[in-house]
């Protein structure tokens, strides 16, 4: 992990972005804004999740005349997306909207875009400035269009940033002649080499904070993997300010894998369970993928501190891989035997393991909340139970011959 990279700093209702502030995790609606108690249960739902900022569609009027009850009623801020129509950017900030995300070159009239600058100045709204792959070639001038296509088909990834840059650089010259700095950027592509490359090129030239994400990223299936592999070297390598992870799914998904992202980079500070588990191998003798589900549900809905939670299936590689575990189970056959902070407490049968491994979970949280013990902070070192016997007596050889 290198140092963060130093920026400039907004405030977007409360949340800092860039300068320092830890990286901001929002996301996106996918109702219609002017459904509007759809759209308020939408927004409460994701910031219960773990949001830090909401963005709404408003691309109607009907969309900007909901926001006053959806900001009144929203537990974190919201960001307006506006496009082409530069009126609905100044309806969401008469409304009160907390950040607009603009694109300057869908605004014909540089007029129109001088003044929603000008009414986002004298409230104090920041701008975030996105570019992406889907709408940089020009669109108007046909002649103009023409020539980028052929550019782009002879080294497409290399003239899409060059052109990327070249916008950012045409767009930024307007908000600089306005003296208007609160300005966040951001460049998408569908594609996480273009992302990882074009970021780090804006990083290089500017100092405004950056949002980092793709566009198109697919569904979860895909879409896990193209989104968080170029956000993830980015921000090991201090680039990134606020991030979205873009799915063709429930936006609730993006917020769950954009925490775990933060948490795994040690970027955002774990607020509920952390539970592993050993892969598929040979050595199972229980079935140790039902066995995770449902911890793993149970956690979600009993622990509310971050307790850390290890099951693992066999006695092998276990105790290693599940030192600094809070609490941890190893399932043989027919048996678990169960661990607290390195502490073995007992040993249970195969039809026992969840009830009982939960049990010691409520009850170390307990105790965690009343000050009697705390989550582990360094390694704990588990010493390897006794292996476990299979039904004839006999020792597993796998075991036995560690």
């Amino acid at each position: 992990m290198r140092p963060r990279r130093k920026t400039r700093q907004v405030d977007v209702g409360g949340v800092k972005i860039g300068g320092g502030a830890p990286v901001v995790l929002q996301t996106m609606t996918s109702g219609h804004t002017h459904e509007i108690d759809k759209c308020i249960a939408d927004v409460q739902k994701l910031a219960k999740a773990g949001a830090d900022l909401v963005r709404v569609a408003v691309p109607d009027k009907r969309d900007t005349e909901a926001l006053r009850p959806i900001l009144a009623a929203s537990p974190v801020p919201i960001i307006a997306d506006v496009h082409f129509q530069f009126q609905r950017a100044l309806e969401a900030i008469e409304a009160g909207v907390h950040k607009i995300r603009l694109n300057p070159g869908n605004i014909q009239d540089r007029k129109q875009v001088n003044r929603v600058i000008a009414a986002c100045k004298e409230r104090g709204i920041p701008i975030r400035v996105g570019l992406n792959e889907g709408s940089i070639v020009e669109r108007r001038d046909k002649e103009l269009r023409a020539a980028e296509k052929v550019t782009l088909e002879q080294d497409y990834a290399g003239n899409l940033i060059r052109l990327m840059l070249e916008k950012l650089d045409e767009y930024l010259r307007i908000f600089d002649e306005n003296d208007f700095h609160d300005v966040v950027l951001a460049a998408k592509s569908i594609d996480p080499r273009i992302v990882i490359d074009v970021n780090t090129a804006i990083a290089d030239r500017y100092d405004y904070p950056l949002h980092l994400g793709l566009t198109h990223a697919g569904p979860t299936v895909t879409g896990r993997v193209r989104s968080i592999t170029p956000l993830a070297v980015l921000l090991a390598h201090g680039i990134g300010d606020t991030i979205r992870l873009s799915y063709a799914a429930d936006s609730i998904q993006e917020v769950e894998d954009g925490k775990e992202l933060l948490c795994c980079l040690g970027l955002r500070s774990r607020t509920e369970p952390e539970l592993i588990a050993c892969p598929t191998c040979g050595r199972i003798e229980v079935d140790l993928f039902k066995l995770v589900t449902d911890v793993r549900r149970k956690l979600a809905d009993e622990i509310d501190i971050p307790v850390k939670v290890a099951v693992m299936g066999c006695v092998v590689n276990g105790p290693g891989e599940c030192e600094g575990a809070d609490v941890a189970i190893f399932a043989g056959r027919g048996k678990g035997i169960i661990y607290v902070q390195g502490e073995q407490k007992q040993t249970v049968s195969q039809d026992q393991m969840l009830d009982a491994l939960l049990a010691e979970c409520r009850e170390f949280a307990t105790r965690v909340k009343r000050g009697e013990a705390q989550l582990t902070g360094a390694d704990v070192t588990i010493a390897p139970p006794n292996p476990l016997p299979r039904p004839d007596g006999s020792v597993p050889l796998n075991v036995a011959g560690r």
